[in-house]
C-alpha cells in the first residue's frame, strides 16, 4: 500500500483527460439543459398565458409567475439534462476513437469516473441545495400569487367594446374605451344583490384600493336601483360614486411542493414524506444516471453521439414511471414511507452494475468490489 502510495503521489489530482472530458461535459450539459428547460417553459408560459386569457392570472404577475416557473423547471429537469449530456460526450469519444487511445494507455471505467464525477458531484451538491430549499420556495411563492390572483378574478379581464360577466352573471361590465392610464370611459354597469337590480352608467371609472379594500370609482354618471317588475325605482345623478368590489373567498391550503423541507422532515403525513423522498431523489438521480451513463455508453460504440440515446431514454422514462407509481404507493399507504420511492434508486443501482458486468466480467467486478471496501 505505502508502495501505491508512493507511485501515485507525484501525479496531479486533475489530469490532462480529466480536464478534457469534465469541461466538454460542462458545455454540453449547459447547452442541452438550456435547450430542454425552454421547450418545457415554453408549454408551461402557453398555460400561464390561458389562464390570463381567462383571468385568472393578472397581467402584473404574470412574469413574475413565468420566471419562479422556470426555475422549478430547471432544477427539476437537472437530472435528465445530465444524462442526455454524458451519453453524448461519450458517444462523441467512442465516435472519434479516443475512448481506444485512452484504453491502450491503461484507462478503464475508473478513468472515466473520475473525470466524469469532476462536475456530477459539485452539479449534486448543487441540486441538492436548489431542490430543497430553492424550489419550495418558488412554488410557495407561485401559490400565493395564484391565491391572490384568484380573488380578484372576477373583475379581471374587463376590454374595451365588450361585455364581461362576473359572479356567474351577477355582475355585467361594458367599457367603450380604456386609455393607459388605465382610466375606463363610457362605462356601463349591471349589478344584481338580493332581487336588487342596480345599473350604472358613467363617464368615466377606474379602480381605487381605499382603506375598506378595492372599490369601483365612477364618474359623471347616473345610477338606477330597483326589483325588476316593480314601479318603484331609485334614480340619482352623481358626480362621484364609487363600490366596494368583493373579493372571492379563496383557500389558502398550499400543496406538498410548496411546503418548506424542514416541515416536512417533521411531519408524518405520507403525502409529505413522498414529497420530501422526491426533493432528494433528484441529486441522487443525477449521481446514479451518472453512474449508470459510463456503461451504457459502451453498449453501441459505433453509434457515435447518439447510440444509446435511445436506450437511455427508455431508462430514464422507466425510472420516472417507476419513481411515480412508488411515490403513488407512499400517499396512499401501500408501502412503507422510508424507504418509500427511494427504492427506485436502487433500480439504476442493478442496471448499472449489470451494464459493468457486461463490459468486465462478475469476477472483475467482485475483485474491484473487494478492493476498495476492504481493510
Amino acid at each position: 500500500m505505502e508502495a501505491h502510495w508512493r507511485k501515485t503521489a507525484g501525479r496531479p489530482f486533475v489530469r490532462v483527460l480529466d480536464k478534457m472530458i469534465a469541461l466538454d461535459l460542462l458545455k454540453t450539459l449547459l447547452s442541452v439543459w438550456l435547450v430542454i428547460v425552454t421547450i418545457i417553459v415554453s408549454r408551461k408560459f402557453i398555460r400561464i398565458l390561458d389562464k390570463a386569457v381567462e383571468g385568472q392570472v393578472s397581467n402584473d404577475t404574470l412574469m413574475t409567475i413565468l420566471s419562479l416557473k422556470t426555475v422549478t423547471s430547471s432544477i427539476s429537469l437537472l437530472p435528465a439534462a445530465t444524462f442526455m449530456a454524458l451519453l453524448m460526450v461519450l458517444g462523441r469519444l467512442y465516435k472519434d476513437q479516443e475512448m481506444s487511445a485512452i484504453a491502450a494507455a491503461g484507462g478503464g471505467a475508473g478513468t472515466l469516473y473520475r473525470a466524469v464525477f469532476l462536475i456530477v458531484f459539485p452539479l449534486s451538491i448543487i441540486a441538492f441545495g436548489l431542490s430543497i430549499y430553492v424550489a419550495p420556495w418558488a412554488e410557495n411563492r407561485i401559490e400565493k400569487i395564484m391565491h391572490q390572483d384568484e380573488k380578484s378574478s372576477d373583475i379581471r379581464g374587463i376590454a374595451a367594446g365588450k361585455f364581461s360577466a362576473y359572479s356567474r352573471g351577477d355582475l355585467v361590465f361594458y367599457v367603450e374605451n380604456i386609455t393607459p392610464d388605465k382610466k375606463m370611459h363610457s362605462v356601463f354597469v349591471q349589478s344584481r344583490q338580493k332581487n336588487k337590480l342596480s345599473i350604472i352608467s358613467a363617464e368615466q371609472g377606474h379602480f381605487e384600493e381605499l382603506p375598506g379594500g378595492l372599490y369601483m370609482v365612477f364618474e359623471d354618471g347616473q345610477r338606477v336601483q330597483g326589483h325588476p317588475g316593480d314601479y318603484n325605482y331609485l334614480i340619482e345623478e352623481f358626480h362621484e360614486y364609487a363600490f366596494k368590489v368583493e373579493e372571492r373567498a379563496v383557500s389558502t391550503w398550499l400543496s406538498p411542493r410548496a411546503i418548506p423541507s424542514e416541515v416536512l422532515v417533521k411531519s408524518a403525513v405520507p403525502g409529505d414524506i413522498a414529497e420530501l423522498q422526491d426533493r432528494i431523489a433528484t441529486p441522487l438521480a443525477i449521481l446514479l444516471l451518472s453512474f449508470l451513463a459510463v456503461p451504457l455508453a459502451k453498449i453501441s460504440p459505433r453509434g457515435g453521439i447518439f447510440g444509446s440515446i435511445a436506450l437511455g431514454f427508455l431508462i430514464y422514462f422507466s425510472y420516472g414511471n417507476f419513481s411515480g407509481v412508488v411515490q403513488s404507493w407512499v400517499v396512499k399507504g401501500s408501502i412503507r414511507p422510508w424507504p418509500g420511492m427511494l427504492w427506485a434508486n436502487v433500480l439504476l443501482i442493478l442496471i448499472g452494475l449489470s451494464l459493468l458486468v457486461r463490459w468486465y466480467g462478475l469476477r472483475w467486478l467482485i475483485n474491484s468490489l473487494r478492493s476498495r471496501f476492504s481493510i
